[in-house]
C-alpha cells in the first residue's frame, strides 16, 4: 500500500462502508494514513477483524474501530453512526462504498437480482448518507461526504444491468446531495470508478456460463491497459474526498466512456450491443449463481491463457486486500 504525509485530515474521524476489503480497505489505509481515527463497517465480523489488524500492522498507533452493519438495514446505520460518535466523535469524513458485484445476461437472471443491487448500493448509500448527514454538519471543519458509484453508473454495461442501474442512482443520490448539502458546509464527493485491480473478482456473483462470465470480468479486472491500480485509486479518491471536489471519473477508459455516451449517447449504446454480441450467452435453465472464489475455470486453452495473464495481477490484489475467504 503506498504512502503519503499529507495530514490535512489529521484528527478527524472518518467511517468507510464496505471496508473490510478491496477498495474500502485501501481507502480506510489512506484516511489512516492521513491520521484520521477509522472506523470501517461492513457484515462479516471475521473479514472486519482480519481489515483492522492489518490497518494497524501498517499504521501502529493509529485509532482503527470496526462496526458489524448491513447497510440495508436503516435501523442498524443509525446504531452504527451513533456507536461511531460515541467512541471516536464525528465522523468527520464519511465513504459509502458497500456494494455487490452480479455478472450475467440478462436472460440469467430476474427481478430479484436487480432488487439485491439496489437494497445494497442505492439505498445502501441513501441510509448512510442520510444518517451521516446530522453528523457531517456538526463537524468543526466540515464535514466530507464520498458515494462510490462507478462507470457502470454512466452507461448500460452488458452482463451488469443491475450493477450499473443501482450505480447510476448511487451517483444521481451523490451529485444532488453535494447541490443540497453546500450551504450546510457539508462537500459530497461522487467517485465514478473505472476497473479496478483489488481482487473482487473473487466476491462477484457470477450466473449463466459461469466459468465463461468469470473468465472475461477477471481478466478485465486484472489487465493493466483497462483496470487501474487500486492502491492509486484509493488515493486518487481520498484525496478527492478530502479536497471537495464534486465528482470524480477514474481510469482513462471510464473518462472516454464518459466523455463518449455525453456526446454521442446513441452510438455508445450501440457498441455496447456489439460487446454483448461478444460476450458469453445464456445456458438453458438459469443455473444458480456462485462466488467467483467457486467458479471452476473456464474452458479451452485460449480463454485459459487469457484469464490466467490478465487476471494474474488481481489475484495478487485478493491476497494483498482481504478478498481471500478465511
Amino acid at each position: 500500500m503506498a504512502q503519503t504525509t499529507d495530514k490535512s485530515l489529521a484528527g478527524q474521524s472518518a467511517l468507510v462502508t464496505g471496508g473490510s476489503r478491496g477498495l474500502g480497505l485501501l481507502m480506510a489505509d489512506r484516511l489512516a494514513a492521513r491520521g484520521c481515527t477509522v472506523t470501517i463497517a461492513a457484515r462479516d465480523a471475521d473479514e472486519l477483524a482480519s481489515a483492522q489488524k492489518k490497518l494497524l500492522h501498517r499504521h501502529p498507533g493509529t485509532a482503527v474501530h470496526t462496526s458489524v452493519c448491513d447497510v440495508r438495514d436503516q435501523e442498524a446505520v443509525h446504531a452504527m453512526f451513533r456507536t461511531a460518535h460515541d467512541t471516536c466523535g464525528g465522523p468527520d469524513i464519511v465513504i459509502a462504498n458497500a456494494g455487490i458485484i452480479q455478472v450475467a445476461p440478462v436472460e440469467a437472471i430476474g427481478a430479484r437480482e436487480f432488487r439485491d443491487a439496489m437494497e445494497t448500493m442505492y439505498m445502501g448509500a441513501v441510509h448512510t448518507c442520510l444518517e451521516a448527514l446530522p453528523y457531517l454538519k456538526d463537524s468543526e471543519r466540515g464535514g466530507r461526504l464520498g458515494v462510490i458509484a462507478s462507470v457502470g453508473g454512466l452507461m448500460g454495461v452488458p452482463h451488469l444491468l443491475p450493477y450499473a442501474g443501482a450505480k447510476a442512482a448511487a451517483g444521481v443520490l451523490a451529485e444532488g446531495l453535494h447541490a443540497e448539502a453546500a450551504a450546510s458546509g457539508v462537500s459530497v464527493t461522487a467517485v465514478y470508478s473505472g476497473l479496478m485491480r483489488t481482487g473482487s473478482h473473487l466476491q462477484a456473483e457470477f450466473g449463466g456460463a459461469r466459468s465463461k462470465e468469470f473468465g472475461w470480468f477477471s481478466a478485465a479486472a486484472g489487465a493493466p491497459l483497462i483496470s487501474m491500480n487500486a492502491q492509486r485509486a484509493a488515493e486518487r479518491i481520498v484525496k478527492a474526498v478530502a479536497g471537495r471536489r464534486a465528482r470524480l471519473v477514474l481510469t482513462p477508459l471510464a473518462r472516454a466512456a464518459d466523455l463518449a455516451h455525453g456526446v454521442a449517447p446513441g452510438v455508445t449504446t450501440r457498441l455496447n450491443g456489439v460487446v454483448a454480441r461478444l460476450l458469453p450467452q445464456a445456458p438453458a435453465g438459469r443455473p444458480s449463481r456462485r462466488r467467483g472464489a467457486e467458479v471452476d475455470p473456464p474452458e479451452g486453452a485460449v480463454s485459459s491463457r487469457f484469464q490466467s495473464w490478465g487476471s494474474a495481477l488481481n489475484e495478487r490484489a485478493a491476497d494483498a486486500y482481504n478478498q481471500r475467504d478465511s
